[in-house]
């Protein structure tokens, strides 16, 4: 199985700690989807044939800015190039100032069957901080319809906020919770160079969260929504059973992907691609040929690494059968000697044969791992 990934690099302002690709003109936006389709033509046998696609995905930027229309253009266009699976997850991610009249039906008459609903914060002083285009009235409202819509949907929050604390953010995760989503994904949030939210820290005209607070924060996330039924199956991602984000699971499980779209990054189990992040840019060499992705291809040690990494961060952990397999016992043996001092020191442990991140570790998992890390000479 694979997954196709659209990445729509357009918002309506800069959110402060954003350091993805987009821009907040949508002047070009017929001729950036126009070049989206036929990158999606020029690209298809990059996937192999014998691989269906199960998982169909719109992040950005703020894909909820197309219309149903356009939308569905390029749905159909995954169609047309590539066998689906008999059953496909197509995910959109919507921020609560963009519904209108009739979206969400429309949406949902399109084939969009999960919508990510990037809500952040129920507090307006929070989201204003952030610089969010919406407000939490938006936020309460845009869930209640699409929870009476909708089967399947996901939310997201951050914590670590500047002018948060703990009581908060269990406010925060109780008024999630009464939307009765199928999943929340909540990230931690981190100051990202280049965007206006570190040059405020370092001006000083925000102060960072204490780290024992936001480590409470996350302890308290886990806490309750296992408590609420749902499986912490990756870091930032909480599902309940069989509501697991298929696209997630790809990504985390190493499986093939393919990225479409300016900043868009694909990877086939081998080989690593990403897109320029220049919409003009991108336009033109889709129009020109002239290049516009740019590749790596992983050597064994990066392939091993990468490994380590998403497979600590899940909830399937790092199986030594499968390294040995994969790898050869060289590494299987390698890891076993390197993993000793952080089981010593119960913050890694072993379930049979694999090696998993312990609870109270869990918020530092992406150090563990590297710990771990075979270096490249």
């Amino acid at each position: 199985m694979a997954s196709v990934y659209f990445h729509v690099p357009f918002c309506k302002q800069a959110c402060h700690y954003c350091n993805f690709h987009f821009s907040t003109s949508l002047k070009n936006k017929a001729l950036l989807l126009k070049a989206m389709l036929s990158e999606l033509e020029l690209r298809k046998a990059e996937l192999s044939e014998s691989e269906q696609i199960n998982s169909i995905y719109f992040g950005g930027g703020t894909p909820s800015l197309l219309s149903a229309i356009e939308i569905k253009m390029l749905i159909d266009t995954v169609k047309t190039n590539f066998a689906l699976a008999s059953e496909v997850e197509i995910t959109l991610e919507m921020n609560p100032d963009d519904d209108r009249p009739n979206y969400l039906k429309e949406l949902k008459k399109i084939g969009i069957n999960r919508l990510s609903i990037g809500v952040q914060s129920f507090f307006d002083d929070e989201l204003k901080l952030m610089n969010r285009a919406h407000d939490a009235k938006e936020a309460f409202l845009l869930l209640k319809k699409v929870k009476e819509l909708f089967d399947n949907f996901s939310l997201d929050l951050i914590y670590g906020m500047p002018m948060s604390n703990l009581e908060k953010w269990e406010k925060n995760i109780e008024l999630a919770l009464s939307f009765e989503p199928n999943h929340i994904s909540s990230y931690a949030l981190t100051i990202e160079p280049k965007t206006v939210l570190s040059h405020q820290v370092k001006k000083q005209q925000v102060e960072v969260l204490d780290e024992e607070v936001v480590l409470a924060q996350f302890n308290f996330l886990m806490d309750r929504l296992e408590k609420e039924g749902y499986e912490h199956y990756e870091l930032s991602s909480f599902g309940k059973p069989s509501f697991q984000s298929v696209n997630n699971c790809a990504y985390w499980s190493g499986k093939s992907y393919l990225g479409i779209g300016p900043s868009a990054h694909s990877f086939d189990g081998i080989t690593r691609s990403w897109n320029i992040s220049n919409n003009a840019e991108y336009v033109k060499g889709i129009s020109t040929g002239k290049p516009f992705i740019e590749r790596e291809t992983l050597n064994e040690i990066d392939r091993y690494n990468e490994y380590l990494m998403t497979g600590l961060r899940t909830k399937k952990g790092v199986s030594l059968s499968h390294i040995e397999e994969k790898f050869g016992s060289r590494y299987k043996i390698l890891l076993e000697k390197e993993a000793q001092n952080n089981i010593a020191a119960q913050m890694l442990y072993w379930d049979g044969d694999v090696l998993k991140v312990s609870r109270k570790a869990k918020f530092l998992v992406d150090g563990l791992a590297s710990d771990l890390f075979i270096l490249n000479n």
